[in-house]
């Protein structure tokens, strides 16, 4: 019996010693080296890749955001969101929090359309080209009205976007939702009409979106693509120029 109870005190002993050990080393030491590593060779990226406008953050340079005018009602949960047309547009969403250029933004949610690439489409394998010819609540009906938007919203007096011009990313959400960057062909479709709602001419806001696309990584992995969070901050500092 004596030895039953040395055996087990001794086990639980070094299962104490055990615990204390690998505390130290998995739950403090690793993650201050990590940290610390982190932070002196990736310190932007470690802190969540803050993207800063006269001093402030003001979003991250891997979350999306809308650009949407304020609530008629603040308090109604029900009321759609209109976009605000003088700043580039990001990606479809219901997720991203509100910004446009602003230190307060919140994340409501997350999440894909959840609908398979041939949900609405005809017997022909294609969308309606007319979205009250679309079966409400399909991935068709989603697409082809908000082709129909990004058409008449960029439409200005001396340019009309063509419904073939306009790229995937301008008519449907990415996987999680919160897609940061568009396509260098969505931001082209929206140079008129931003610079027509900020007095700008149209070369300099095609300068500004070229200055602001980014390659495809190492030259051959991804696409092109333009961060809309840093392209509005620099639209913002092309308009407070005059």
């Amino acid at each position: 019996m004596n030895n039953s109870v040395g055996s087990t005190a001794r086990l639980i002993g070094a299962g104490l010693r055990a615990l204390l050990v690998l505390t130290v080393i998995c739950g403090v030491i690793y993650p201050l080296a990590i940290t610390g590593v982190a932070q002196a060779l990736f310190n932007d990226k470690a802190n969540g890749s803050e993207v800063k406008s006269e001093g402030k953050v003001v979003g991250s340079s891997l979350i999306g955001q809308t650009y949407n005018l304020p609530k008629k009602n603040a308090d109604d949960a029900e009321e759609a969101a209109v976009p605000d047309l003088k700043w580039f547009q990001p990606r479809p969403s219901n997720g991203l929090g509100s910004n446009s250029v602003n230190p307060q933004y919140s994340l409501i949610l997350s999440g894909a359309t959840n609908r398979s690439g041939d949900n609405g489409v005809g017997e022909d394998g294609r969308c309606p080209k007319d979205a009250k010819d679309a079966e409400e609540g399909t991935l068709c009906k989603w697409v082809v009205e908000a082709q129909d938007a990004v058409v008449a919203d960029n439409t200005t007096a001396d340019y009309t976007p063509k419904p073939s011009d306009v790229p995937a990313d301008a008519v449907t959400s990415s996987g999680s939702g919160l897609d940061p960057q568009i396509s260098p062909a969505y931001a082209k479709i929206q140079v008129h009409r931003v610079a027509e709602k900020n007095n700008l001419d149209v070369k300099q806001v095609e300068k500004l979106v070229q200055e602001h696309t980014d390659g495809r990584t190492l030259g051959f992995i991804g696409e092109p693509r333009v961060n809309v969070l840093e392209l509005n901050i620099a639209l913002k500092q092309l308009i407070a120029k005059g």
